[in-house]
C-alpha cells in the first residue's frame, strides 16, 4: 500500500492518510511500530520535514505515539478511533449529498434503498 500524492491535498497530509489506511488495513497494528521518518522520506522521495509533518498529526490526534529512542507506534485504540471517524466523514461527505440529490431527482427513501443494495450485488 502507497501514499496517494493527490494534488488536491499537501503531500503531510497524504502521508497522514497512507498511514491511517495501513493501520485501518491491519498492516499496523495497535502497539506495532510504524516507519521511520526517514523510512518514510527515503522511500517516497519526500523533504523529512514533510514526513514528520504527517506523522505528527497522528502523533497530536492520538493515533500515534513515541517511543523514546525506539520510534513511533500504533496507539491502543487506533483503529477503533479512526473507523469512528471515518464512519462521520462517509456521512459528511458521500451519504448526505447522495440523499439531497436524490431528493432533488424525487427519489424516494426506499428507491434509494433498493439503489443502494442493486449496488452491493453489482459486480465491479
Amino acid at each position: 500500500m502507497h501514499p496517494s500524492f493527490d494534488s488536491q491535498k499537501s503531500l503531510f497530509q497524504s502521508i497522514a492518510e497512507w498511514l491511517e489506511d495501513t493501520i485501518l488495513a491491519g498492516i499496523y497494528t495497535e502497539e506495532s511500530q510504524v516507519p521511520s521518518i526517514t523510512e518514510i522520506s527515503v522511500q517516497y522521495k519526500i523533504n523529512p520535514a514533510t514526513a514528520l509533518k504527517g506523522v505528527n498529526m497522528l502523533v497530536e490526534s492520538g493515533l500515534l505515539y513515541k517511543k523514546r529512542g525506539m520510534g513511533m507506534f500504533v496507539s491502543e485504540g487506533a483503529r477503533v478511533k479512526l473507523l469512528q471517524q471515518r464512519h462521520q466523514l462517509f456521512f459528511t461527505d458521500y451519504i448526505k449529498p447522495l440523499v439531497d440529490e436524490a431528493s432533488r431527482l424525487e427519489i424516494g427513501k426506499k428507491e434509494l434503498k433498493d439503489m443502494i443494495e442493486r449496488g452491493y450485488d453489482h459486480d465491479n
